[in-house]
């Protein structure tokens, strides 16, 4: 245990150095697009969805973002199923044009390993359409791992703003004696701290421009349900996944 806690420090010490100057990219680019009147967008296959639900909808996060949450690629809606969806053609293509994305909006594309079909294809189809694409993933482990899609690319080639999660090869990070198999990632802990350090940094640019940054405060604090509900009023008609 001490172990893994001891390399996530390493690796978001790491991550901090050698990626602070994307992150600052990344958080202007978005603080732009929300100064004009747009949204966040937010897309991941597998467990990396849950990079999205840590941004989406919650206590102290930016409110113009609309998560795209696809059942048939989580797996709580069937483990096996999810990562044969992840490496289906065409998929996400219809996603994404039954998303609310669209020309000058940017979305950020996570996934770990960076190399299966959904991803690939969804920053691809962003890209056509005029969507800014951040992409989210471990550069080390993409460039280790056979590229399994008809683009025959990785997600690093695609991003116009591409965020390394640090991650190692295979995710999994601490060895157990006497056991093949490493256990303990840790894609969840990099990927959700560079995505809050995101929304901190857009906080920072927008409010440095004298805009009040649109975020939603907890429902369990005086005047928070009130406050959420103004945001709401505001957002839900651009925001699919309210």
């Amino acid at each position: 245990m001490e172990e893994y806690f001891e390399l996530i420090a390493v690796l978001l010490a790491r991550a901090w150095e050698s990626q602070r100057k994307k992150i600052e990219e990344a958080s202007a680019m978005i603080a732009d697009s929300i100064a004009e009147g747009r949204i966040l967008h937010f897309f991941a296959p597998g467990h990396s969805h849950m990079l999205g639900e840590e941004l989406f909808y919650r206590a102290g996060g930016l409110a113009p973002v609309n998560v795209i949450l696809e059942p048939a690629l989580m797996v709580n809606y069937g483990a096996g199923k999810s990562s044969k969806m992840e490496r289906l053609p065409g998929l996400a293509k219809i996603i994404f044009d039954e998303s609310s994305a669209s020309c000058g909006d940017v979305m950020i594309v996570a996934s770990t390993s960076g190399v299966n079909q959904v991803p690939v294809e969804m920053a691809c189809e962003a890209k056509a359409a005029g969507v800014k694409v951040i992409a989210l993933t471990s550069v080390e482990y993409s460039r280790a791992t056979p590229v399994r899609n008809d683009r025959e690319m990785r997600l690093y080639d695609i991003g116009d703003i591409v965020i390394d999660t640090c991650v190692p090869y295979g995710d999994a990070a601490i060895a157990i004696e006497g056991v093949a198999q490493k256990v303990a990632p840790v894609s969840t802990v990099m990927g959700a701290t560079i995505v809050n350090s995101i929304v901190v940094s857009v906080v920072e640019n927008l409010a440095a421009r004298g805009i009040e940054p649109p975020i939603f405060k907890s429902a369990n604090v005086p005047g928070g349900l009130e406050h959420n509900a103004r945001l709401l009023e505001l957002y839900r008609p651009m925001i699919k996944s309210l």
